[in-house]
């Protein structure tokens, strides 16, 4: 699909609100044959980067070259009042289908008219996995996942030379994630794609990272930029292990030489008496002493600062590239205690059945992930074990107190509350000394506490619902994740997994995140499908 001589080229390009404080600074790329893969934390610039691109407007200097026709897919979900043949850009050249069949052409319609366009729409449809969608359908009613599937057949139908992607794969489950990595394996194209997706971006031919310091481009894959940035990562904590040996062996030093003048002080003295000198000699051998105490300090002070200065660039470093570490308390689970019997447990929507009956027990600190494709009623039995859905049929005992959820909207927070307001409101016995001192055990000190979440970074919103959860008396003993992942950059992705791979209770997740499956390090799946009963995966056998 892509024109050999498409390429996209980025001049200096800087973007941002306010022109005096750009998002990154000047950013100059070009691609041409290859697939790019964008990644940085929420809010670095890479949608109004990507926007930009494809209307070459909101720079706030350089410029941008494109050559051949830009396919953009944008985040979010489509207005009320399109319709799907509106979201794919086919209504028009469909009613001029349809004036013909029907004998009432008009104008040029028939020089207009788009012969092959139904068996392509048919095609592309079906290779989205949406073949029996109606184009007049709203399409701000659909799904995440089916919206996300319109916006890919949108940008097949029109066939462009070069592809803006802004995360394709967010609300795709493991099936529409394959889909958009095929789409990109088989450009020929020029194409960026923004994404906090692991997986997605193993696949890319090069990978830039976007921050406020600058960009950094690595060729390759997911796994070779992350085996360089570990790399770093190793770098900066060797440099900050021996700024602190360095900074050590100063004070260590300078404190010697103050305890070696003392004594030489003290035995001037002392030999003094013994001789007799007169006061004139004493104090012009004190002025000595004291002058020479005075370089001594000046070059050992020198020193000392020195080093306290590089060991805090160290630190800055290391903080700067280095994932905080959130140690969760112990939830005191013991391998016996049953805290779920799911028993012949079934689901119905809109009065079609969606599952079961369906079993499931979890006792003791399982780990467990739900599979299956979008529809297949994952998040449904998540509500239903947390006690906020009714099965339909079959019936559910669990240790409700003892079970906290994880949603992907980290709806446990309140936008407009404060980090504070959230963890007394979490945590009710907690007066504000004590909350203060719980939010400070999860990095939030001072005025960190009277942030609103709204204002916080991904990670950060992470790390405050992590901090409610966990300051209870009795820490959660079973964790619910339903896509904990899917708006989070990946530096909150990798804080999260962090912190879980040290929790021992239970959890029972639902993600499309492979990766982030693979760091849970789950002891067993239970694949949802379409047929009646559930089938178990055991992955400690």
């Amino acid at each position: 699909m892509g024109v050999i001589v498409s390429h996209i080229h980025l001049n200096a390009v800087c973007v941002g609100a306010d022109p005096q404080n750009p998002l990154f600074p000047p950013l100059s790329e070009s691609i041409s044959h290859e697939v790019v893969g964008l990644f940085g934390r929420n809010g670095c610039g890479k949608s109004t980067l990507l926007s930009a691109i494809a209307s070459k407007r909101g720079l706030v200097s350089g410029s941008v070259t494109t050559d051949g026709a830009i396919g953009m897919m944008k985040q979010g979900a489509y207005s009320s009042g399109i319709s799907v043949a509106q979201a794919l850009a086919v209504a028009d050249p469909l009613s001029i289908l349809e004036r013909i069949e029907r004998g009432e052409a008009q104008g040029t319609d028939l020089d207009d008219a788009d012969w092959d366009l139904p068996s392509r729409l048919e095609g592309m449809l079906s290779r989205v996995g949406l073949s029996d969608l109606a184009l007049d359908r709203p399409a701000n009613d659909l799904s995440g996942g089916q919206q996300c599937r319109v916006k890919i057949a949108a940008l097949l139908i029109a066939q462009p030379d070069i592809l803006l992607l802004d995360e394709p794969t967010n609300d795709l489950d493991d099936e529409g994630r394959a889909m958009v990595a095929q789409l990109l394996k088989d450009w020929g194209g020029p194409a960026l794609v923004a994404s906090h997706d692991r997986e997605l971006l193993e696949g890319m031919d090069r990978i830039v990272e976007l921050s406020p310091a600058g960009a950094v481009s690595v060729g390759g894959g997911w796994s070779t930029f992350k085996a360089q940035r570990d790399a770093i990562r190793e770098r900066a904590k060797e440099a900050l292990g021996q700024a602190e040996r360095v900074a050590r062996q100063a004070r260590t030093a300078q404190q010697a030489r103050t305890e070696r003048h003392a004594q030489r002080s003290k035995q001037g003295r002392q030999g003094a008496a013994r001789r007799d000198d007169s006061k004139l000699e004493i104090n012009a051998q004190k002025d000595r002493a004291a002058k020479t105490l005075a370089r001594n300090l000046a070059v050992g002070k020198d020193q000392v600062d020195h080093t306290i200065e590089a060991l805090s660039k160290a630190a800055a470093q290391v903080e700067r590239v280095v994932p905080v570490r959130i140690e969760l308390p112990s939830s005191g689970l013991l391998s016996g205690h049953e805290l779920v019997d799911v028993s012949a447990v079934c689901c119905e929507f809109g009065g079609e059945h969606v599952f079961g009956p369906l079993n499931l027990r979890i006792t003791g600190p399982q780990r467990i992930a739900l599979h299956g494709p979008n529809g297949s009623g994952k998040s449904s039995l998540l509500r239903i074990i947390s006690g906020s859905l009714t099965p339909s049929a079959g019936f559910v005992r669990a240790d409700q107190g003892a079970i906290a959820v994880l949603d992907q909207h980290l709806s446990l927070l309140g936008a407009q509350e404060t980090a504070l307001e959230a963890m007394r409101r979490h945590n009710s016995a907690r007066n504000a000394q004590t909350a203060h001192a719980a939010l400070a055990q999860y990095g939030f000190r001072s005025e960190w506490s009277q942030r609103e979440v709204q204002t916080l970074s991904g990670g950060e919103r992470v790390r405050l619902a992590l901090a409610c959860l966990f300051s209870a008396p009795e820490p959660p003993k079973l964790l619910i994740l339903d896509e904990p992942t899917n708006h989070l950059d990946i530096h909150a992705v990798e804080l999260l997994e962090l912190a879980l791979s040290e929790y021992d209770g239970a959890i029972l997740c639902v993600s499309h995140d492979a990766e982030f499956r693979r760091a849970l390090k789950l002891d067993k799946v239970i694949n949802l499908t379409a047929e009646d009963r559930a089938h178990t995966d055991d992955l400690r056998n």
